[in-house]
């Protein structure tokens, strides 16, 4: 303001600038009055759980009288939340349901991490609420990641309250390695004492599982019975065994390993083996089903689950197939009905075991399924659009040698010598156009008892995938299995090489359609499992209905191919029809018709001049249509496009230009349809034209010219032509050959480019690896560092406890000698006061004797001068003064020596 002042006191007479300079000084000294910081205090924080309920609510965030409560306790759930938080609000509720299930083992305590005065705030920072944390005794935190309702919480509370379960009999063991969950068993003798060595370390691995795997996938087991732990192969106390169904089980190797708690769970969790694993989104942006999908084709099952239910039925009947599906040895391991053979302690188990191991081994021995593979015959001619397909199978003659026959195994060779006979022979298998399967043997040249059968047909390779979901390429005699698992009657039996479930004369099979299947073709499946209660909205975006009561619900996703596929709704959701579907979808050509989503509000009006198009009208409208000679013209768009809209008079008139016979206007919304993958469009709007010739190569209208009625024209007819239905001449039959070695070309210019690329790849990873390893190298310098500083850091913090002990020892010698100072101090004071008054009462003393002397030197001189007084009454006299004295110093003495004694 003295600034503004100066400045305005120097500007002289100029009015304009000085009348500036006030507002601007005005403005200034305004400005620096309101700029106050001006804040509001928090509101005092309130209970969040009610006062009656079980859990205890520490709402001021007291985090230290938080870890006082668990001192006491066994198990403690601590719930952090904010007042504010939508989450933390809905999930109270379920936290409050479980603690009044468990509060009389478990201690709940709530504690708000929101309020900025609390040590809660200031210790923790937290990026998401609520967040659940559990502590057995002094292990943890173990933080809760699953789903925020009270079943799932209650069973993870349940599994940290007892994270081993006992293991007392054989019925038991059977029981615990059925479970399609990844189990880790240890064996501990008991009898020594009663914690055996390696009990507690083999506990706290337990532990640690729950605190990686928050879904507790891996299931721990405690065995105390020797003849029991020998069962799996467990003689010696302290071991550890980790049971797998399909791979063979492990035991840990305590010679390469140190025995630790961490070094278990990280054993158990890298060599355990996930046959079917449970998603749960947590709602949230997150890549979980992202990752997952991009792992390979996905098979994504629906299903009510209650964690707490002791039954699971179809849970057991989906980990059947599972097992089964990935039993590519067909080990005996792999039965999930194993828990289900009686009572295993009784004495008839040990001989029936045997029994049925030989009957199962066989049963496998006599059903061997033939060798088959699928054959692409080459085009009969340049121009044509068709292949023939075969099915060649390997064939073995039963009833010829005397012995039991033993049907042989399918291996490389044979499929070799079958190829090779097949295509000395390949002339005597080309069709020009055939609708029906035609099948011919032959002998094979190296065995008497086997020859080769061959199915042929015609394909069309333009339209494998527009061909009904009912029937399939190949209506194998006794396994055609259409979409829905059917199976068709026919006379003669050709297998499939994915199939393997092919009829044998004279032989009975037994076991499911798809044992091993995951190794025996190139689609295999991940078999995923999602709570139809929580994420029910994930299956009505694949397809699901919103009107069905039970949600039961499965799906295919191939994220490669950008398809899915439905299992129909309308059939129960039971381990056949998994079955069917899965064998379905693994067949070289599938019967599975592509799920694409549909708008069902659009209703079809035959007077309409441009014909609405949906997903299930796009190839009946642009490919199957009656109309042989159509030109197909069609339109993108969406409701949100408003540019589209604009262009709806023009293609009106367009419509009612072109001749109906030849031509269709047509236009898809692309919001509400989904379009197969090499039809989409990622602009709006785009406009196609499918000329009747070649359908299959659609053109673009370019988007550089602007969509008016003139250039559509002459698009349109550049492109298309009106012509009859006569058949094509050798000029025209020429200029295909031409378009067609065009097209080779081009596909051999791609594929040497595609090779480049490749080895450009291959250099790049030969790089990335090599900085991996440096990578690696550089870690383990860290590593290495690491474990220095946190021996130095040890050490300081060593040296700092003792620095901290001396310091507190010497702080209260200290105290002592300034006590021993104050002491001293005081005395010393008292002393100078005592001294003070007996200076006091020696000068008196003096004085007195002072006044004596010249008593007697007056009474001398009067005694000299009146010698006429009476002698006596000088006598009487003197004496009584003499005693006065006397008795003054007496006193003065007396009160000298108290004070001195004081």
């Amino acid at each position: 303001y003295d600034q503004c002042l100066f400045s305005y006191q120097g500007q002289g007479g100029n009015p304009k600038k000085s009348l500036f300079l006030v507002i601007l000084c005005s403005v200034a000294t305004s400005n620096k009055s309101v700029t106050k910081d001006v804040t509001m205090p928090a509101k005092l924080p309130v209970n969040f759980f009610s006062t009656r309920s079980p859990v205890i609510d520490l709402f001021r965030g007291q985090l230290d009288y938080a870890d006082h409560l668990r001192q006491d306790s066994e198990i403690v759930l601590y719930f952090f939340y904010a007042p504010w938080c939508g989450q933390s609000i809905a999930a109270r509720e379920e936290i409050e349901h479980v603690a009044s299930r468990l509060s009389d083992q478990v201690l709940f305590v709530a504690v708000n991490c929101w309020w900025n005065q609390g040590k809660c705030r200031k210790q923790k920072h937290f990026f998401y609420f609520p967040v659940i944390h559990l502590y057995h005794r002094s292990f943890g935190p173990i933080e809760y990641k699953g789903p925020m309702s009270a079943v799932y919480i209650e069973k993870f509370v349940r599994r940290v309250m007892t994270p081993l379960l006992y293991i007392s009999s054989r019925s038991k063991l059977l029981d615990f390695l059925s479970n399609y969950e990844p189990g880790v068993l240890g064996y501990f003798e008991f009898n020594a004492s009663p914690q055996p060595p390696g009990y507690l370390t083999f506990f706290t691995s337990a532990l640690h599982s729950l605190k990686k795997d928050y879904l507790g996938t891996i299931r721990f087991g405690v065995i105390t019975d020797k003849h029991v732990a020998e069962e799996i192969s467990l003689v010696h106390s302290g071991s550890v065994y980790l049971h797998r169904h399909v791979n063979t089980s492990l035991i840990y190797p305590n010679d390469i390993m140190n025995y630790t708690a961490e070094n278990i769970c990280k054993w158990a969790l890298e060599n355990r083996e996930m046959l079917i694993r449970w998603l749960r989104p947590h709602g949230g942006k997150s890549l979980l089903l992202n990752n997952e999908l991009k792992k390979g084709p996905a098979l994504l099952i629906f299903i009510p689950y209650n964690p707490l239910a002791e039954i699971h039925p179809l849970l057991d009947e989906i980990t059947k197939v599972a097992l089964e599906y990935h039993n590519c040895n067909k080990s005996q391991a792999a039965e999930p009905d194993l828990q289900h053979l009686g009572d295993t302690d009784s004495p008839a188990f040990d001989s029936s075991v045997p029994d049925a191991h030989m009957k199962l081994s066989e049963t496998f021995s006599i059903t061997k399924y033939p060798c088959c593979n699928t054959v692409v015959l080459p085009q009969w001619h340049s121009i044509s659009r068709t292949h023939n397909v075969c099915e060649l199978c390997v064939n073995q003659t039963l009833g010829v040698k005397p012995n039991k026959v033993h049907v042989p195994h399918c291996n490389f060779l044979e499929i070799e010598a079958a190829l090779d006979s097949f295509y000395l022979q390949e002339h005597t298998f080309f069709q020009v156009i055939s609708n029906t399967i035609e099948c011919s043997n032959f002998l094979s040249f190296y065995s008497p008892f086997s020859y080769y059968t061959a199915c042929c047909r015609t394909v069309n390779r333009h339209f494998l995938s527009f061909i009904s979901s009912e029937k399939t390429i190949f209506q194998t005699p006794k396994v055609a299995f259409s979409s829905h698992g059917k199976k068709g009657n026919t006379q003669h039996s050709i297998p499939h090489i994915e199939d393997r479930n092919c009829f044998i004369p004279d032989l009975r099979i037994t076991g499911t359609n798809i044992t091993g299947l995951s190794c025996r073709t190139n689609k295999t499946l991940n078999l995923y499992l999602l709570d139809s209660n929580l994420f029910w909205i994930y299956a009505e975006r694949l397809g699901a209905s919103r009107s069905i009561h039970l949600k039961e619900f499965a799906a295919i996703v191939d994220l490669k191919e950008e398809v899915h596929y439905v299992l129909d709704q309308n059939r129960s959701l039971v381990g056949s029809t998994l079955e069917n579907f899965i064998k379905n979808f693994s067949i070289l050509y599938s019967p599975l018709k592509r799920h694409l989503v549909d708008d069902p509000s659009v209703h079809f009006h035959e007077q309409r001049v441009i014909t609405e198009v949906t997903t299930n009208t796009f190839h009946d409208t642009v490919f199957l249509s009656e109309k042989v000679h159509l030109n197909v013209l069609l339109l993108y768009y969406a409701q949100w496009c408003g540019f589209c809209a604009s262009l709806n008079h023009i293609f009106i008139q367009l419509a009612r230009l072109l001749p109906p016979d030849n031509f269709t206007v047509a236009r898809i919304d692309t919001t509400r349809n989904d379009l197969p993958w090499e039809f989409m469009t990622d602009r709006l709007p785009t406009i196609l034209l499918f000329p009747h010739q070649r359908k299959e190569q659609s053109v673009k209208f370019p988007e550089d010219f602007s969509v008016n009625l003139p250039n559509l024209l002459k698009f349109i007819l550049h492109h298309s032509s009106l012509s009859s239905s006569e058949p094509c001449t050798k000029e025209c039959l020429h200029k295909e050959t031409v378009l067609q070695q065009g097209h080779i070309s081009h596909l051999e210019r791609e594929i040497h480019k595609l090779r480049s690329e490749i080895s450009a790849l291959h250099q790049a990873h030969d790089q990335l690896e090599a900085q991996l390893s440096e990578a690696r190298r550089e870690e383990h310098r860290l590593q290495q560092q690491k474990h220095a500083l946190e021996k130095q850091h040890k050490t300081l913090q060593l040296h700092s406890e003792q620095l901290q002990a001396t310091y507190d020892q010497k702080n209260q010698e200290l105290l002592e000698m300034a006590e021993k100072l104050q002491e001293l101090a005081d005395a010393s004071e008292n002393l100078l006061k005592e001294n003070t008054l007996l200076r006091i009462l020696v000068a008196s003393r003096e004085g007195r004797l002072q006044s004596k002397d010249e008593i007697k030197e007056s009474l001398q001189s009067e005694q000299t001068l009146s010698e006429d007084n009476d002698i006596s009454v000088s006598t009487a006299t003197a004496t009584l003064e003499e005693k006065r004295i006397d008795n003054i110093d007496t006193i003065e003495t007396e009160h000298s020596s108290g004070n001195r004694t004081e």
